[in-house]
Order: C-alpha cells, then structure tokens, then sequence
C-alpha cells in the first residue's frame, strides 16, 4: 500500500531527462488484487529498465481514486513531454482518456478488462509483457473518441437497460469472481428481472422524435458492433457513432434478443432499431421532468444533467500504437 509521501514521489523512476525517446508515465489499477498487481508492475519495470527507457508508475489503490492518479500523470506528461499509459480495464481507460484528451499528449494501454474491445479493435496485445514492448517502439496515431455532453467515451455509451445491467454485473462478479461466463449469467438474471421502458425524445439532424425503448446503446467500437451483427460496424470509429434501440417488447422478447445479439444477428431483429450518426440529442420524453439520467460510460454507471448529446469528438486521442494506421 502507497503512503502519502510515496505517492508524492511515484513507485518507480527510471532514464534521465536527455533520453530521446518519449518518457511514459505509468497508471496501474490495483483494483483486480495485490498479487496480480505486483505481478504487472514488475513486469512493466523489467521491460522499461531493459530497454533505458524514462518512466514512472503511478497506482490506483483504496486511498487514491482513478481521476486523482490520472491528474497526477498527466501532469507529469505534460511537464516532461512524455505519453500516459493506462493498465487497466475499460473504466481506468476511459479515466485516463478524459485527463489526456485535452492536453493532446498520446496515450498508450496495457489492457487488464474482461473483453478490452478499445485495445484489440487498434491492434494492441493484451498480454502485459507483450503490450509493454509494443509501446517502446509505438508512435501517436489519431483514433476517434465518443462524447456524451462533456463525457468521453472510448467504446460505448449507453442509457435504459444496460446501465443496470452494469450495475447487476459488477456485483455478481465481486461475489463469483470476473470471468465472461459470470458476466453473461449476470446479463442473462438482469434481463429476467428488470423491464422498464424509457420515453425519450431524440434530435438527429434536422428531424425530431418521440421514442419508447429499453435501452439505448451507442458504440464507437467497430468490432464490438461487428461481434452484434450490425450493418453500422463499418461507421463506428470512422467518422460516426453507432446507436442500437430496442422497441417496446416482453421478457421472452428481450431474451431472443440478447440471444441473436450474442450470435451476431441483432440485425435480424425486427424489435431492433440501429443507425449511425454524427450528433444524436437525447431528452426525457413529454411528460417527464428528469433533470438528469442515468447512463453507462465504458462500463462506469453515473447519472448525468438533461439533455444528453452523443457526439463524435472534434479532438481524436493520441493513441500510442504500433500499427501503421488507425483500426478503429
């Protein structure tokens, strides 16, 4: 555990400031066990002290939140002309994009999530050592990022069903461990024991309209809306953002279409409705006068002021990778 003087100077420091290449500042979540934890941050040392590569590790524990960390980092980023690196899942990724984004400095990952849709859809290794190696040789490449209002989002943002579908997961797993068969039965009694229906008014362009839906769920991931068979997997992350409703429908009725979402044919449902788009405007529907709803954020449930905009970000993020391109 990190003491406060500790975490005002960071776990590890290596290079001198004249090293050429770019100093990375290392953000490890400690959220998934001390053991595992220790495991990766020796890992990522070895491979930074082998190759004189400049860097520091930061870590979110119990006594210091993930937006705190990030501050931290980026700070030092900044200061030294260095990239971020996040090791994390979903949500310490999404943390540490919120904090880079408005610097412009780059960003690397070494992905510890369950499904790590972000890092594989650019071409990142998932395994530690792996991951770290690629980012000694890895460059800034421009890759898309969501918002929702000021919110970002690196692959998906959701309202309706799916933020308590979240919520339903996350305890299931803190009771039976976090394993992807987990999370389906967590999915699986969600669906079972909640069916409440949201009216919502949507603004796309220049038209208006007033919806009835489960959920609304919006991805900026190519592969995870090509995993659900929609049509919209080509836009997502290329210029536009890929939204799926569920019409009004039962229990049995959500369960065929979870069922044809995890088979790649959500497309064939006549209860779905799914779009791409640039800018989508989202508010509670007549008669209702919630000021704020609440909604998912790569896998982070928070309520959020009304009216909701999804919107492409006119700033991409830095994104450190080794592939010639963007895959998003």
């Amino acid at each position: 555990m990190q003491t406060a003087a500790e975490f005002a100077r960071p776990a590890v420091t290596a290079g001198s400031s004249n090293n050429a290449e770019m100093p990375l500042a290392i953000v490890v979540n400690c959220g998934s066990g001390h053991q595992e934890t220790q495991a990766r941050i020796e890992t990522l040392r070895r491979v930074m002290l082998e190759a004189g590569r400049r860097h520091e590790i930061w870590r979110i524990d119990e006594e210091h939140s993930p937006q705190e960390v990030a501050a931290h980092a980026v700070d030092w980023a900044v200061t030294h002309s260095g990239a971020v690196v996040a090791a994390g899942g979903d949500g310490t990724l999404n943390t540490l994009a919120q904090a880079v984004l408005p610097t412009g400095r780059p960003m690397g990952v070494v992905p510890q999530g369950t499904f790590n849709y972000f890092a594989r859809s650019h071409g990142l290794a998932t395994d530690t050592e792996e991951a770290a190696r690629q980012l000694l040789a890895a460059r800034p490449r421009p890759v898309q990022v969501g918002l929702l209002n000021d919110r970002v989002f690196l692959v998906n943002a959701s309202l309706g069903l799916y933020p308590q579908l979240l919520q339903d997961r996350e305890a299931f797993k803190r009771q039976f461990g976090r394993y992807r068969f987990n999370a389906m039965l967590a999915a699986l009694g969600t669906i079972l024991r909640h069916h409440h229906e949201w009216t919502l008014e949507l603004e796309l362009g220049d038209r208006s309209v007033t919806v009835r839906t489960a959920t609304l769920f919006v991805s900026n991931n190519r592969l995870q809306v090509e995993q659900l068979g929609l049509p919209e997997a080509a836009a997502a992350g290329a210029g536009a953002l890929a939204a799926v409703m569920v019409r009004p429908v039962g229990r049995l009725g959500m369960l065929g279409l979870a069922l044809r979402g995890a088979l790649g044919r959500l497309a064939e449902a006549s209860n779905a409705v799914d779009f791409a788009f640039r800018r989508l405007t989202v508010s509670p529907g007549i008669g209702r006068r919630a000021r704020r709803l609440q909604a998912a954020i790569d896998g982070e449930v928070l309520w959020l002021h009304t009216p909701l905009t999804f919107t492409v970000s006119p700033t991409p993020l830095q994104l450190l990778s080794t592939a010639p391109e963007s895959t998003a």
